[in-house]
C-alpha cells in the first residue's frame, strides 16, 4: 500500500483544489461540477447507474473473453510457423489504424444493433496487445535454454510446453491488464453507435441533457471499473505466476 501512497495523495489534493476552485470562481455547475455535487449526482442516480452498468459489463467480459482466445491462437501460429508471422504481423498492425469510432457503424449496419457487434469491437480493441505482449514473451526465451533441450532430444512440443509457455506468461499477462481497461473503454464506445442500455448511453443522454455533475459521475464509474479490471488481472497473474513476482521482490 505504500507505493499508492503518494497516488492517493495526489488524488485527494487535486479533488481539494477543484472544489476550492469551482467555489472560489462560483462556475456554473452544467459547466464544472465541483467533485461534492458529482458525488450528490452520483447517490442521486445509483440506481439508474447500476441499471446500465450491468450491459456495459457484459459486453466487457465477452469482449476481453474473445480477444483473450484470439490472441492466444494467432501468438501461437505466429511462433510456431515463420511464414504466418510474416503473413499475419503487418495486418496486426494495420489492424490499429483503423478508426474503431468510424467502424462501428460498419458493424452496426451488418449486425445490427444487438450484442455481436459491441462483442467484436471491444475484441478488436483488446487483442492486439495480448497477442503482441504474448508473441514477445516467445520470442524473449533464453537460446541458450532451447539449444540446451533441443540437444537432449527434446521436441518442439515439449520445448513449448515446458519453457516457452511458463516463460511468456508475463509478457501475457501484460498485454492482459492493457486490454482489461481497453475493454471498458471499448464497450463504452460501442454503446454509442446504438443500443438501449450501457454507461455509453447513460453519457449520450446526460451530456444532452446538460447534467454535467452526472456525467462525471459516469466517467468516475467507468475509470473506477478500469481500475478494478487492472487490478483483477493483475491479482490473478500472482496467483499464476507467483515466482515471476518473487523475482521481481528479490532484485528490489
Amino acid at each position: 500500500m505504500k507505493k499508492y501512497f503518494l497516488s492517493f495523495l495526489t488524488a485527494v489534493i487535486s479533488l481539494f483544489v477543484w472544489q476550492i476552485t469551482v467555489m472560489g470562481f462560483n462556475i456554473e455547475a452544467w459547466i464544472l461540477p465541483s467533485p461534492s455535487r458529482i458525488f450528490v449526482a452520483f447517490w442521486q442516480s445509483r440506481a439508474l447507474i447500476f441499471y446500465h452498468l450491468i450491459p456495459t459489463l457484459i459486453e466487457a467480459v465477452i469482449g476481453l473473453t474473445g480477444a483473450v482466445f484470439i490472441s492466444i491462437f494467432i501468438a501461437i501460429f505466429m511462433e510456431r510457423y515463420y511464414a504466418f508471422q510474416k503473413i499475419i504481423y503487418p495486418f496486426l498492425i494495420i489492424s490499429q489504424t483503423i478508426p474503431f469510432i468510424i467502424l462501428a457503424p460498419l458493424l452496426t449496419l451488418w449486425f445490427g444493433f444487438g450484442l455481436p457487434p459491441k462483442i467484436i469491437i471491444i475484441s478488436l480493441v483488446c487483442f492486439f496487445p495480448i497477442t503482441i505482449n504474448l508473441f514477445d514473451g516467445f520470442q524473449g526465451v533464453d537460446s541458450s535454454i532451447l539449444r540446451l533441450l533441443t540437444s537432449m532430444g527434446a521436441s518442439q512440443k515439449q520445448i513449448f510446453k515446458l519453457v516457452k509457455l511458463p516463460a511468456s506468461l508475463p509478457s501475457f499477462f501484460s498485454g492482459l491488464r492493457i486490454a482489461s481497461a481497453y475493454s471498458i473503454l471499448g464497450a463504452v464506445v460501442s454503446e454509442w453507435m446504438g443500443a438501449d442500455r450501457g454507461l455509453g448511453i447513460l453519457l449520450i443522454r446526460s451530456t444532452k441533457s446538460y447534467l454535467t455533475d452526472r456525467v462525471f459521475a459516469v466517467i468516475g464509474i467507468i475509470t473506477l471499473l478500469s481500475i478494478f479490471a487492472v487490478l483483477l488481472v493483475e491479482i490473478i497473474a500472482r496467483i499464476l505466476i507467483p515466482w515471476h513476482y518473487y523475482k521481481l521482490k528479490i532484485r528490489k
